[in-house]
């Protein structure tokens, strides 16, 4: 009896997420060999079609072949229903699947929703489950009616409504994947404020988190949207403040920072308007949070430019949301803790409350599996990548751990080793760091032990 209950509790919430996500990308590799995904009926290569797929499910946008000419109409869909599948988690849908034959949902299944969720109780995971679904719906719908202003009258209508379509989908879940062809991504729309605001407005609601926007919405429907507004200071938790306050940081200063480096440089903003500079400077701050949409030539930006973007691109969106990165709480939360040390305080206050030191050792172990991470993908892209910068290699690789999709044009020059390595990295980085490394860990045997306490110098 007690073999048996060890290997049912083997598969945890976390294993059984990670080995969800894992089989979502293979089923999706598979459909992507087919000659029917191929635009000239072909069989694309394994590797690539695993490269794709994976970049779909995590919702990253690194692609090794160009989306809009390699794969047929099909093709192009199954990547859709990947981005969508990856971008909202698969228990999301598989809950829905379960809601329509009128199965109830387990616990073992509610467990596996609070993980995929980043949720922080079981209370209530059906009802934010079918919250999220009918939001995602909302929202994309609407984005997708607004581009098919644009894009119905440059490819048709049929054309035109599917291109909407998948730019929404694409949009809201932090892919960044695109239908122009030629690696172009939007920057044939530079100009066109619709299509840039549309996408930035997207990424940034997909970012922001459903937790973030279930509490905005409760606050104003109980409330009314003028006194919503008044209210916001002392109704909203401190996760949601941390969240709205650190995005507002990160795209205000990235916004103005990008203007500035890139104001004079001639490929990229230095001959449009003052409009189309500011706008494009603002879309430039916001899709390494985390989309991989570029509406100017990343590889021509200049180097305090491509700088910041890797910096965006490390941090990336918010928990809950369809982003990677090591999200905006993490950092907003060491911030805090690195100034309570500075004021002499032993406890990490933000917003007046008190943050327990398990959230705050927590936040530590992202940032520095992220970074350890970031640094070992980079010396094996040394090894595999020959003749590569470094600046390219570090690049690609927090692109694809932010599940950013960002590239300065390595990704379809990458060798078949480069190729796995970069596919493992956006697994990692779309379930999350410190989450895959529960999932391989082994529990302790040893429990209610403390050891004695001693001191390390340090500083």
């Amino acid at each position: 009896m007690q073999e048996k209950t060890k290997k049912r509790t083997h598969f945890t919430p976390v294993r059984v997420l990670s080995l969800g996500f894992a089989a979502v990308i293979m089923t999706g590799a598979l459909l992507l060999m087919l000659p029917a995904s191929s635009a000239n009926g072909t069989v694309t290569p394994f590797v690539d079609c695993l490269f794709v797929s994976t970049s779909a499910t995590c919702v990253t946008g690194l692609v090794t072949v160009d989306t809009g000419t390699h794969w047929s109409y099909f093709g192009k869909t199954v990547i859709m229903f990947l981005i969508e599948i990856g971008g909202l988690g698969f228990m999301s849908f598989a809950t829905l699947f379960a809601l329509i034959m009128g199965r109830k949902i387990t616990l073992k299944e509610r467990l596996i929703m609070q993980e995929s969720m980043n949720a922080t109780g079981l209370q209530g995971l059906v009802n934010l489950a079918k919250y999220l679904l009918l939001f995602t719906l909302t929202v994309q719908v609407a984005a997708a009616l607004i581009l098919s202003t644009q894009f119905i009258p440059q490819f048709g209508i049929a054309k035109g409504i599917y291109y909407s379509v998948f730019h929404s989908v694409s949009g809201f879940c932090n892919a960044g994947i695109d239908l122009f062809g030629n690696f172009s991504s939007i920057t044939s729309y530079s100009s066109n404020p619709v299509v840039i605001i549309t996408l930035g407005s997207l990424i940034i609601i997909g970012g922001l988190g459903f937790f973030v926007w279930q509490e905005l919405y409760r606050l104003f429907r109980e409330n009314g949207f003028q006194m919503g507004f008044k209210m916001m200071p002392k109704k909203l938790s401190v996760n949601t403040k941390l969240v709205l306050i650190v995005t507002g940081i990160l795209i205000a200063g990235g916004t103005v920072l990008m203007f500035i480096f890139e104001m004079n440089n001639p490929a990229t903003i230095r001959g449009m308007s003052l409009g189309d500079k500011l706008l494009n400077a603002w879309f430039a701050a916001v899709t390494p949070r985390t989309a991989g949409f570029n509406s100017i030539s990343t590889s021509e930006m200049s180097p305090a430019g491509r700088f910041l973007t890797i910096i965006l691109m490390f941090i990336g969106g918010s928990p809950g949301s369809t982003a990677g990165g090591i999200k905006t709480t993490t950092l907003g939360l060491l911030v805090f803790a690195v100034l309570s040390v500075i004021k002499g305080r032993e406890d990490t206050e933000i917003f007046k409350k008190r943050i327990g030191v398990d959230l705050v050792v927590k936040a530590l172990c992202i940032v520095v599996i992220a970074m350890s991470l970031v640094l070992l993908v980079t010396m094996i892209l040394c090894i595999t990548e020959k003749g590569a910068s470094l600046e390219y290699l570090i690049y690609e690789t927090v692109s694809a751990f932010g599940t950013v999709g960002l590239t300065l044009g390595l990704t379809p020059n990458l060798s078949t080793p480069g190729k796995l390595v970069l596919a493992m990295t956006m697994y990692i980085g779309r379930l999350g760091p410190l989450t895959l490394a529960v999932a391989l860990a082994r529990k302790s045997r040893l429990k209610g032990i403390r050891y004695p306490e001693d001191k390390i110098i340090v500083g």
